[in-house]
C-alpha cells in the first residue's frame, strides 16, 4: 500500500490535515466546561508587585492631565473670547469665543502633558533606582525631586535662575499638596495621579 500522497498536474501541494484528534481540549479551553484532570494545577500570570510601570503611569497622567489642561484652557478662553469680542453681532462673537477657546485651550492641555510626562518619567526613575531606600525617613523624597526636576527641566533654555525657580515652583507645589493631604488627615500618594 502506497502512503505518499499523489496530485494532479500543478495543482500544488495537498491542503494539511485538519484533524483534531491530537488536540487536548483541557489546555485549550478549560472555561468551556471540559472537566481537567486532577493533577493538573492552573497556570497563572505574572503580577507585577509594584503596581504600574514607569510608560502606563506616564501615559496615563498625560491623558489626564492633557484632558484638565484643555477644559481649563477653554474655560479661559470662552471668557476672553467674551470679553475680547469686536462686535456685538452673533457670528462674530462665537467665531471669537471658538478662537480664544481653541488657542487656549490647546496651550494650557500640552504643556500640562507635556510636565505630566516629565514628572511620571522622573517619579519612575527615582522609583526603579530606590532613592527613598537611600534617603531613609518616614517620607518619600522622590516626588518632591521629580516635581523640582520638573520644573527645572521645562525652563532649562530660560537660564539656572529660572530653571531654579520653576524647579521651586514645582516643589512648592508638591509642598502644598502634601500639607493639604495631611490636615485632611488623607494618606499621601492615595489616589494615584502625578504627585496627587
Amino acid at each position: 500500500m502506497n502512503t505518499e500522497k499523489t496530485f494532479e498536474g500543478d495543482a500544488g501541494a495537498p491542503l494539511p490535515s485538519f484533524s483534531t484528534a491530537n488536540i487536548d481540549l483541557t489546555t485549550v479551553a478549560p472555561a468551556l466546561g471540559v472537566p481537567r484532570q486532577l493533577d493538573q494545577q492552573p497556570d497563572y500570570l505574572d503580577y507585577d508587585q509594584k503596581g504600574r510601570g514607569i510608560v502606563v503611569t506616564m501615559f496615563a497622567n498625560c491623558g489626564a492631565s492633557y484632558l484638565m489642561g484643555i477644559t481649563a484652557g477653554s474655560i479661559y478662553g470662552l471668557r476672553e473670547g467674551l470679553a475680547n469680542t469686536p462686535s456685538s453681532r452673533w457670528k462674530v462673537k462665537l467665531s471669537s469665543v471658538l478662537n480664544h477657546c481653541g488657542r487656549q485651550g490647546s496651550r494650557a492641555g500640552n504643556l500640562v502633558g507635556v510636565l505630566a510626562i516629565i514628572y511620571s518619567l522622573y517619579e519612575g526613575y527615582g522609583d526603579k533606582l530606590e532613592i527613598d531606600r537611600h534617603v531613609g525617613g518616614n517620607y518619600s523624597i522622590v516626588p518632591p525631586l521629580s516635581a523640582f526636576l520638573t520644573g527645572a527641566t521645562y525652563k532649562m533654555t530660560h537660564g539656572p535662575r529660572i530653571a531654579l525657580m520653576s524647579g521651586s515652583i514645582g516643589l512648592s507645589a508638591v509642598g502644598v499638596t502634601y500639607l493639604g493631604y495631611s490636615l485632611l488627615g488623607i494618606p499621601y500618594g492615595s489616589k494615584g495621579f502625578l504627585f496627587f
